[in-house]
């Protein structure tokens, strides 16, 4: 009996080589590279092979003919040609002269985000594939080299979707450092979620222990993504838009990187996003929400995809004298009480050349900070008696008085229900028993 299941096995084996060794003879692979791996994981940032450059990711822009967009972070220093790899499976082999071999190799062109640091954001554009179908993309400085390359990014935005998920969405580009303005931060997003933002995704390199606890509270009711962005493990950032500032080789941990990655993540999800820091709220001054406030602007300006809107600095060195805010329990929690500071800088030039958008994502190519730099459709300043943003900070002008100051307390507004949802998530967060 064992003798008999012995042969049978050695017959199996036997079959098996044969067959192995018909397909070879049958089916030979030429003029191909050594097979490239292609992960189905999603990178938050991944190393170029044999450069200074970095991916981040990687979408398909449908705008453009089905271009696959690669967002990078690019050293300037002698950067010549950049070429893109894309595959349609996640094992896959490189033809060097660009046929077709479940991979296709070709030249692309970039468009980098000017800034005076050594480092700066691009998009990396691959012309669109003749493949029928691309899942992943890599890119090298390198044609020699695209059989070393082990590091690929999963293609998002395959299909366009009609349906939107949300109707706004706040990017905050960065958090590092020991930030641990926590009171703020509820008190911004409870703001936003009474006057219509329902999505919040922070792009975290590190944060302060209160942050974190607010951070995980927010990721538990589901309106928050944190996006994990090391950024420091890989460069120098700078902390600050000018590097006689504090130097470094990237502008402002990456920010730019992470507004464009937020755009394109977020293109067929929200119908408009808010590109506003931590300490800033996009407020409606002539409506009751986000919503109203948009439907009237492209009443007005249908063919618009761009609003601007004007920066006004809150000093968060003057406060109320009433004493109305902050509540006595809010003291426990560290970071700056938005209802305690109600008194705002005169406009002035800085308030235009500082805006912060709203953006129609499908209208916008890429963004910059303050400005879009590539945009399809219109842009719009919006008048400040319909919408400010309210930076709350410190002065931008030294230490200004009062009587220099003009009162503005829009945000008590909506005093009775935002406290009270303070309240619940402070409690519920765990930053007050």
């Amino acid at each position: 009996m064992k003798r008999k299941t012995f042969l049978r096995l050695v017959c199996i084996n036997a079959l098996i080589i044969l067959l192995i060794l018909w397909s070879w003879w049958s089916f030979p692979v030429q003029d191909s590279v050594e097979s490239t791996t292609a992960p189905d994981i999603q990178a938050n940032i991944a190393p170029v092979p044999s450069s200074k450059h970095f991916m981040v990711s990687a979408f398909k822009d449908h705008r453009l003919g089905g271009v696959i967009r690669v967002i990078s972070i690019l050293c300037k220093k002698g950067l010549k040609k950049v070429y893109c790899v894309l595959c349609d499976k996640s094992n896959s082999v490189a033809k060097t002269d660009g046929g077709l071999d479940q991979c296709v190799f070709s030249e692309a062109k970039f468009d980098i985000h000017k800034n005076t640091f050594p480092y700066a954001t691009a998009s990396v554009l691959c012309p669109p594939p003749s493949l029928q179908e691309v899942t992943h993309v890599s890119i090298t400085t390198d044609p020699n080299n695209i059989h070393n390359l082990t590091s690929f990014l999963p293609i998002q935005n395959q299909e366009v979707k009609k349906s939107l998920k949300y109707n706004f969405t706040w990017c905050i580009s960065n958090m590092f450092g020991s930030s641990n303005n926590a009171m703020q931060f509820v008190q911004t997003v409870e703001l936003y979620k009474i006057i219509g933002v329902q999505r919040v995704v922070v792009y975290k390199t590190t944060c302060g222990p209160h942050m974190e606890k607010a951070l995980r509270y927010y990721q538990k009711e589901g309106i928050l993504e944190v996006v994990p962005w090391p950024i420091d493990k890989f460069l120098k950032p700078s902390g600050s838009w000018r590097p006689d500032y504090s130097p470094g080789d990237i502008h402002y941990y990456g920010q730019v990187a992470t507004l464009n990655d937020c755009i394109y993540h977020y293109m067929y999800q929200s119908k408009y996003l808010l590109l506003n820091d931590l300490d800033e709220i996009i407020m409606p001054y002539k409506h009751a929400n986000l919503g109203d406030l948009m439907s009237s602007l492209q009443k007005k300006h249908s063919d618009a995809s761009v609003f601007r809107v004007r920066n006004y600095v809150f000093p968060n060195t003057q406060s109320d004298d009433s004493g109305r805010f902050p509540l006595p329990e809010w003291k426990k929690v560290p970071g700056v009480s938005l209802l305690e500071h109600i008194y705002r800088e005169p406009d002035n030039e800085d308030s235009f050349i500082s805006a912060k958008l709203i953006v129609d994502p499908r209208g916008v190519e890429q963004t910059l900070v303050h400005n879009t730099q590539k945009h399809f459709g219109r842009v719009v300043h919006v008048p400040s008696d319909v919408c400010r943003l309210i930076h709350t900070r410190r002065p931008k002008k030294g230490d200004t008085s009062k009587d220099q100051l003009i009162m503005d307390k829009r945000l008590w507004e909506f005093e009775e229900t935002l406290v009270r949802n303070i309240n619940r998530a402070l409690h519920k967060s765990g930053l007050l028993p």
